[in-house]
């Protein structure tokens, strides 16, 4: 039996079957549609419908104005991978054995050595939020949408800050430690100590330090506490001058807050001291204590935006990418908890 469109000659029988409730229907490839027929629905074709070219152009090209994700690539620098990938798990000792048994005899071999590593696959995960807009209640401005694709960007990579900091701060080994006005502290000194503990257990020194607000803070109440030009002048030291005292890359302070409650925020770091190991422009098999892996959007780049009008006066704005957090070296990760 033939579908016949109005108007329309029959056509053959394998391009109109009749669609029972039991009969498989002929998928939407994505190319040229044959009028009248039924097709199962094709995701990618509905999500194109709703693709906006002009929006994703914009949040590619858009900068944090709160920094937030200058902390999350500190934190857990990103890595470009497809959509499933296969990373390395970081097995150094491997990488700090020795032998005394190296030389070679006469017409013998060297000695083989064979390096040992965990190979392991992942999967960024679609990572997405949608803004429902009544257009009664945009400004009378050109570019309305930016404005609210700007706040769910900004949504999305706290999101993700939140989880690399608890990724990170679950996988250090933690030490409590009471920065105030008691003569005789040094903060620094703590840090240095650790430092040089976190580089016996690993075998590397950590690169980066991150700050919360307040433990930044009491570290600059515990030195000026001192009451000593030194005390005064550590008190000082700016985040790039602290880094070059400490022998490391680079030291973060973190200044970020999300929503905790109806009525309260909250810091993301706090009260936290975090010694770890990062190298910008990361790898599948560099040894980075945190990764964030991320895939490009099937229209190129990190993020897309959607625009879907869903009724006269309302409009949904959905902004998409694909990323995951993860642990893959906990070796040599410090961390104090400061009060």
């Amino acid at each position: 039996m033939n579908i016949i469109t109005p108007h329309a000659p029959a056509r053959p029988e394998h391009h109109y079957p009749l669609v029972l409730a039991n009969e498989v229907l002929p998928e939407d490839t994505g190319g040229a549609l044959v009028p009248g027929q039924i097709y199962a629905a094709n995701e990618a074709r509905f999500t194109e419908s709703f693709y906006s070219e002009p929006l994703t152009t914009y949040i590619r090209g858009w900068r944090d104005p709160n920094n937030i994700e200058d902390t999350l690539n500190f934190i857990a620098p990103p890595v470009e991978v497809s959509r499933r990938f296969e990373y390395k798990s970081w097995l150094n000792a491997d990488d700090f054995l020795t032998e005394s048994d190296d030389i070679r005899a006469p017409y013998s071999a060297f000695k083989e050595v064979r390096y040992s590593s965990v190979s392991l696959t992942g999967k960024t995960d679609n990572k997405g939020l949608t803004m429902l807009v009544d257009l009664d209640n945009v400004p009378p401005v050109p570019g309305w949408e930016n404005m609210y694709v700007s706040r769910l960007q900004l949504r999305l990579l706290r999101n993700d800050l939140r989880r690399a900091v608890t990724a990170l701060s679950a996988a250090a080994t933690n030490t409590a430690k009471t920065w105030d006005t008691t003569a005789g502290k040094d903060p620094d000194m703590d840090i240095r100590a650790d430092l040089i503990t976190a580089t016996t257990a690993s075998g590397i020194r950590p690169n980066r330090v991150l700050f919360g607000d307040t433990s930044w803070d009491k570290r600059a109440v515990s030195h000026r506490a001192q009451n000593t030009a030194g005390g005064f002048a550590s008190a000082a030291l700016a985040e790039g001058q602290l880094a070059t005292q400490l022998g490391v890359n680079g030291v973060h302070v973190s200044r970020e807050r999300y929503q905790s409650s109806a009525s309260a925020k909250t810091q993301v770091v706090n009260n936290l001291v975090v010694m770890f190991y990062a190298e910008p422009g990361a790898t599948l098999e560099d040894p980075s204590n945190l990764k964030r892996f991320v895939s490009p959007t099937v229209s190129g780049g990190r993020q897309r935006v959607f625009r879907q009008e869903v009724g006269p006066k309302l409009v949904a704005l959905t902004v998409e990418h694909y990323s995951r957090i993860v642990v893959t070296s906990t070796l040599g990760i410090r961390q104090f908890t400061v009060s």
